[in-house]
């Protein structure tokens, strides 16, 4: 039987705590981008603030595997007339791009880090290759997003025709070549071209088997939170490991496609599918409300933390434990308002993202 019929995708069941999700994974991404520069000042920080660092990027890894995972849930249910969805997904992506990858360069040039030479083709030229390669370092997930588009319309025939079994044997297959192709165990990399069960591709399909699949394991959430539980502190205390032996920082354990974040990332979706919460009206509103504008978000925060750093706001201004969840919540904040704002705009809501 084809896994879509037993999960009865036909009745679709209700997969509203994705919304709650995705918030959460946006709000972890700012954390992270809140944590790095601390994470790269090593030499200058003192040990425990490092720590503190280290902790909070181990916890909230998961993020960007999620919000793959969350469009492989939303878009791998259905079949789609291919020009019609192109159009549609990646249609609403280009403006937002162009405008945000714009709105980058524009920093990047009041901040002297990037100077035009007042030829105009010369700074054409120079404009459109930042458009092409990225103008700001958040930005690699808009492209990555567009080439996982390209494969969804395909990908979804094989996923709404496949069995359990073969969505599986295609799981396990993506997983041993992320397994093989670390460092320490590449000498098992045989030479076999497994490179179409690469990339963020597996977590599509993750993303759809786990928000459909039903366990009947009763244990399963509390099992997937002591997962989490147990990789925050792997991840964390072999990030430092790494760091205390090699005197630079070692992104192994922190790697998106990697084996260690990618059970992690599962253990997330597991455990926000099967914890129940009660939100009140206004607050659930909200949350929605959000949940709407998180492309926006994503593409703005990056400007807001810029624009606190210019300011002196980061993790230096209390304790890191305190100052990186303040920080990024207050630039989650004004994102939100940022986008939400800019929507209410006549023609420049298609710009917000």
């Amino acid at each position: 039987m084809k896994f879509s019929e037993a999960a009865g995708l036909h009745n679709r069941q209700n997969i509203g705590w994705i919304n709650n999700l995705r918030l959460i994974a946006m709000f972890a991404v700012i954390v992270l981008h809140t944590t790095s520069p601390l994470l790269f000042a090593f030499k200058g920080t003192p040990l425990k603030d490092w720590v503190t660092g280290d902790i909070y990027n181990a916890l909230v890894r998961f993020a960007v595997p999620v919000f793959v995972m969350i469009t492989g849930a939303l878009s791998l249910n259905r079949e789609y007339e291919l020009g019609d969805f192109l159009k549609k997904r990646i249609g609403r992506l280009i403006l937002p791009f162009i405008f945000w990858s714009l709105v980058y360069i524009g920093y990047r040039l009041y901040n002297e880090e990037i100077a035009f030479t007042m030829n105009i083709w010369a700074d054409t030229k120079f404009v459109l290759h930042q458009l092409i390669s990225g103008s700001y370092y958040h930005l690699w997930y808009v492209y990555e997003l567009m080439g996982l588009y390209l494969i969804i319309p395909v990908l979804s025939k094989f996923v709404q025709n496949a069995t359990e079994r073969e969505l599986l044997y295609f799981l396990a297959i993506w997983y041993l070549t992320m397994v093989i192709g670390t460092p320490y165990l590449s000498k098992f990399n045989a030479a076999i071209d497994v490179h179409n069960f690469t990339g963020y591709i597996g977590y599509l399909v993750l993303g759809y088997y786990l928000a459909y699949k039903q366990f009947s394991f009763r244990a399963l959430p509390v099992v997937a939170g002591l997962v989490f539980i147990g990789l925050v502190v792997l991840i964390a205390s072999g990030t430092y490991y790494l760091q205390m032996k090699y005197h630079e920082l070692k992104t192994f354990f922190y790697e998106p496609v990697g084996p260690v974040v990618a059970v992690f990332a599962a253990g997330a979706l597991l455990m926000a599918k099967h914890t129940k919460v009660q939100l009140n009206a206004k607050v659930k509103s909200a949350f929605d409300n959000a949940s709407k504008y998180t492309l926006g978000i994503y593409l703005s925060h990056a400007l807001i933390l810029n624009i606190f750093d210019l300011l002196d706001i980061n993790y230096t201004i209390f304790s890191p434990v305190i100052s990186i969840p303040l920080i990024a919540l207050a630039c989650f904040l004004l994102s939100w308002l940022l986008i939400y704002l800019m929507s209410k705009i006549p023609g420049v809501k298609y710009l917000v993202g």
